[in-house]
Order: structure tokens, then C-alpha cells, then sequence
């Protein structure tokens, strides 16, 4: 089997390195700003490197790229390796008839206004939004719904490019701001609660696997506030638990994953009532993928990997999974390599390596243990290491 993989970002080393275990022919397409990266080349047939302008592909290049390099290669999969890549995927697989993800199917994960529009058609809970087009809807939506709102990009990751609105006058402001990119934006209310994430191995439209975990501060106040992120695992078995897994299972029937990996999020609110966010067809990003791991053992690239070689041709089964928890907690840091040697309790199972950067995740099969040594981090991590930038407002930022 030959996989053709789209990495925009230096991410996904273990499912190349699985792929390639599992027998796979592995190409990689890359941009060509990461030509030096080190992308684990013993797991790579062949490299090809796209020009790039912040990590910006001109997809008609790209497309007759890949069609001259299908002449010689029969492509089996197109992987995109990161939440960017997956249109420039799907239109690949529409063009060369490459089994996968259409393009309709890749709008619900990767829109946050098609993921609504079919989520709440299907009866599930979203917060109150308009699309950011009829001037007549939008003022129908502010006379509905008091604020804050957020106005967010369709199609951005996390809380890249999101803005916290105030009051119909900074919104028609920001809306003229926009110009003629306003129809790439959706408007909708804030809902205050806490906000959890939920990591889902798919297969055949079953959810084989999924682990709910809950963020300490949101993502967006951390973007745009500064401070540390933490999140850690659900206690399994609980009221929380059982009802935003079930959520979860839900979405991804309604939004149609078939086989994959996906980070979904959700926010319970003031009322205990859950409420879908957003999803997407990826494994997470922000080092969630390092927290499955701690709790469960499994890696979801790896297995992410298994799933496109098996591709609804042979069984797959998910890993046997350890029930174990974990906590992730990570900063911005003043030093350019702060130290962590002061936090040595014997749960520190991973730390990052990053400059300016400070982070580690702890793990037990304690979840009252897990959540302590997350919260006493988190509080020393903000007198020992934590700095802040500006929220990016795109991801290139």
C-alpha cells in the first residue's frame, strides 16, 4: 500500500513511523520552509517539498503535482497530517478518485459553520449562531441574543483569529474591518462553563475508542489572556463522562466519520447541560496527543496509521488500553530553557522540550492524584516559568 501524506506543519512522526512498520510505502509532501526538518526519513520512501509562503499551497499546483507524481505511483491513501491540509486532502482524493474523505464530508470538520448548520439539524445542542452574511439576520440574531458573542473564522484551529464582542456597534466595526472576508466568519453567543475535549478512534462509523478530558482555564482566555494550560482527564464512570461521550458519539454520526482520529470539544454550561463546540478529523494538537497516550498507552497516530491500512477492507481493533489518568500542563515561558528539575514527583511521565516554552504531564491511576498535582503545578508554573505574547490571529502568526 502507498500512503501519500500532506504535512503544511512538522507533525505526525508516529504514524509515518507506523505506516512504514506496517509495510506502507510512505511519501510525505511537505512545504519546502521545512525542507531541513527533522522528519523521521528512515519511515520515508520519498519526499517531495511544495513552495510555500507561511505554509500557504497554491492547490492547483498541488494537484498537478500529485497527478504527475501519480503517473509512476499508484496512491492508495491521502493522509493530511494536519487540520490545514485536510481541503487540500480531500480535493486530491475528489480529483484522483482516491478512496477517503470527500470534500462535502471534510467541510463538517473542518467549518465551524457547516459543523453547526448540520449538528443542530440533527438536534444537537450548539450555541445560538448566523452566518456573517445578511445584514438582516444579523441584527435579527443581536435583537435575540444578548451579548458577549464571539465572532469566529470558519476555518481556523483552536481559538486562532476569534474575537470576543462586546456590543452591536464593535461588532458592525469589526464586521467592516473584515470587508469581504465577512462570509468566511460566524457569529455566535458566549456560553460560559467549562470546556472538555473529547479523542475518538473511529472506525466504520463506530466510535471504538473516545477519552473525555476537561480544560482547566478555556483555550481561548489562555490565547488571549496568557497564563497556563491544563487539561486532564474526566473521572471515568461520571455523570460528565457518560453524558459528553454519549454527546460525542453523537456529533460524529451526525457529521459522518467514517474511519479516523478526531479532537472534538464541548462546553458544559451554567445550566450542567452540555453543548457541541466544534470537532474536527485529526488527532489534537497542543500536545493532547502525549495525554491520551500517558493515560491510556495508546498513540493515536499510530493508531490512526493502523486505520488508513485497514481501510474498511480488513478488521481493526483497537489496542488493548490502560485506564489510567493524566493531567497535562504547559506554558509560555520567560527562560529560553527553563528548568524542570524541581518538579520531581514520581507521576512526571513526559516533559516538553521547547525553547520558551515549559511543560509536563503527569499520570496515576489515581484520578484524585492527578487532578492535585495538576492544580499545584499549574499554581507554581505561574511564579516559576509563565510569560505572554498576543493571541495570534492567524495561524502564521
Amino acid at each position: 500500500m502507498t500512503i501519500l501524506c500532506l504535512a503544511s506543519y512538522f507533525k505526525g512522526h508516529a504514524f509515518l513511523r507506523e505506516a512504514h512498520r506496517l509495510g506502507c510505502r510512505v511519501l510525505l509532501v511537505t512545504s519546502e520552509s521545512l525542507r531541513d526538518a527533522a522528519w523521521p526519513r528512515e519511515a520515508l520512501a520519498e519526499t517531495f517539498y511544495v513552495p510555500d509562503v507561511n505554509k500557504q499551497w497554491k492547490l492547483d499546483d498541488l494537484v498537478l503535482g500529485v497527478s504527475h507524481l501519480a503517473r509512476r505511483e499508484a496512491i492508495d491513501r491521502i493522509v493530511p497530517l494536519d487540520d490545514f491540509d485536510l481541503e487540500k486532502a480531500a480535493a486530491l482524493r475528489e480529483h484522483l478518485r482516491v478512496p477517503g474523505m470527500g470534500e462535502t464530508t471534510t467541510r463538517h470538520f473542518r467549518d465551524k459553520l457547516a459543523m453547526r448548520v448540520k449538528a443542530a439539524g440533527d438536534g444537537i445542542a450548539v450555541p445560538d449562531f448566523v452566518h456573517v452574511l445578511s445584514d438582516e439576520r444579523i441584527r435579527a440574531f443581536c435583537a435575540r441574543v444578548a451579548p458577549p458573542w464571539f465572532l469566529k473564522p470558519r476555518q481556523q484551529a483552536g481559538a486562532i483569529g476569534i474575537r470576543k464582542i462586546h456590543g452591536e456597534d464593535e461588532l458592525w466595526a469589526a464586521i467592516d474591518e473584515l470587508g469581504e472576508r465577512a462570509s468566511h466568519y460566524l457569529l455566535e453567543t458566549f456560553v460560559a462553563g467549562d470546556v472538555y475535549h473529547v479523542d475518538s478512534i473511529v472506525y466504520q462509523r463506530e466510535v471504538r475508542l473516545a477519552v473525555a478530558s476537561r480544560y482547566g482555564t478555556p483555550p481561548f482566555d489562555v490565547s488571549h489572556g496568557g497564563g497556563v494550560f491544563t487539561s486532564s482527564l474526566v473521572e471515568r464512570g461520571s455523570t460528565d463522562d457518560r453524558d459528553v461521550l454519549e454527546l460525542n458519539r453523537r456529533v460524529l454520526t451526525s457529521l459522518g466519520l467514517v474511519r479516523g482520529v478526531s479532537h472534538s470539544e464541548y462546553i458544559r454550561g451554567l445550566d450542567g447541560q452540555f453543548v457541541f463546540l466544534e470537532t474536527s478529523a485529526r488527532v489534537g494538537g497542543a500536545h493532547i496527543a502525549d495525554l491520551v497516550e500517558a493515560a491510556t498507552g495508546l498513540n493515536l497516530w499510530a493508531e490512526w496509521a493502523r486505520i488508513e491500512q485497514a481501510g474498511g477492507e480488513t478488521p481493526y481493533d483497537v489496542r488493548p488500553a490502560r485506564a489510567d489518568y493524566a493531567g497535562l500542563v504547559v506554558t509560555l515561558a520567560r527562560q529560553e530553557h527553563p528548568s524542570l528539575d524541581a518538579y520531581s514527583d514520581p507521576e512526571v511521565v513526559w516533559r516538553l522540550d521547547k525553547r520558551h516554552h515549559a511543560g509536563l504531564i503527569v499520570g496515576s491511576a489515581s484520578f484524585p492524584r492527578v487532578q492535585a498535582l495538576v492544580n499545584a503545578y499549574a499554581r507554581r508554573f505561574v511564579d516559576d516559568f509563565a510569560a505572554t505574547l498576543p493571541a495570534p490571529s492567524s495561524p502564521y502568526d
